[in-house]
């Protein structure tokens, strides 16, 4: 898994954008993305989140908690673990397995 640099460098690159257009974007010097992309300086959790809306990517594959660069971006599927979360453990356990069951029946029927 790369670097959070190389991963920012990435995503701008994938949406063909500058570094100077991300800078202005950000409303930040270039110099600034660079050292950013070099894994010279870290962003706060705040850039993190414009950097990943921007370029239509997630904080977590920014930060390289993921390898996908679009997981979980729909805000429906966002509200609905969020809600799911919240549940007693019994009731997760529930929809986990229901969840489980759909996934592993569109898995066989080659949907997946």
């Amino acid at each position: 898994m790369g670097s959070f640099g190389k991963k920012l460098r990435e995503c701008r690159e994938a949406k063909k954008i500058s570094q100077s257009e991300l800078a202005r974007i950000l409303k930040t010097n270039h110099s600034i993305i660079g050292k950013y992309e070099r894994d010279e300086v870290k962003p706060t959790v705040d850039v993190v989140k414009k950097l990943a809306e921007n370029l239509n990517t997630t904080a977590a594959y920014l930060l390289g908690e993921t390898t996908d660069s679009n997981i979980l971006k729909d805000p429906l599927m966002i509200k609905r673990f969020n809600e799911v979360s919240a549940l007693p453990e019994e009731d997760k356990k529930c929809v986990y397995s229901m969840m489980d069951a759909y996934l592993a029946r569109h898995k066989l029927q080659g949907l997946l």
